[in-house]
């Protein structure tokens, strides 16, 4: 099949909310508010289809075009490799596993059916939160004074 389709999300699950960073909504805003100055600019020659992220008419974006002639050079200006735009969504949850979200939150953000899935693709991220979670264990076991928890068992009682 060639060109675009619009088609309802492949599960209930898959139409979902997900947080969004203040930084992100401050910036949907500002697109927003540039949309519509260009809309009223173009008049009637804009395509109003409802999308967030449009042609210049307001029409579709093709994806290979929007990686050629925005994605890309985007990247070049930030002195960053060349990814796939799909790639973001790959960063975006192993910096979230890296820095220790707890992979069901992250796993619900990407619309994965089970926490397994998302375990199964970003597993390489967590090896160092077992470090992390031992050296917690270690100060809880340790106690606030240092000199461990008492257990109640006395050693010359084994």
């Amino acid at each position: 099949m060639h060109g675009l389709t619009r088609e309802e999300a492949k599960t209930a699950h898959s139409r979902r909310r997900i947080a969004l960073p203040a930084t992100v909504v401050d910036a949907l805003r500002k697109h927003r508010t540039r949309q519509a100055e260009e809309r009223l600019r173009l008049g009637e020659a804009w395509s109003d289809d409802g999308l967030v992220f449009p042609n210049t008419i307001g029409k579709p974006c093709y994806p290979h075009r929007m990686e050629a002639q925005w994605f890309f050079p985007l990247l070049e200006r930030a002195g960053l490799p060349r990814i796939r735009f799909h790639d973001l969504r790959h960063t975006a949850a192993t910096l979230l596993l890296g820095r220790g979200i707890n992979p069901k939150v992250v796993s619900e953000m990407l619309g994965h059916s089970s926490v397994a899935i998302t375990l199964g693709l970003y597993g390489h991220v967590l090896p160092h939160m077992q470090c992390e979670a031992a050296s917690v264990m270690d100060a809880m076991l340790r106690g606030p004074d240092g000199a461990g928890v008492k257990t109640g068992v006395n050693r010359a009682d084994r």
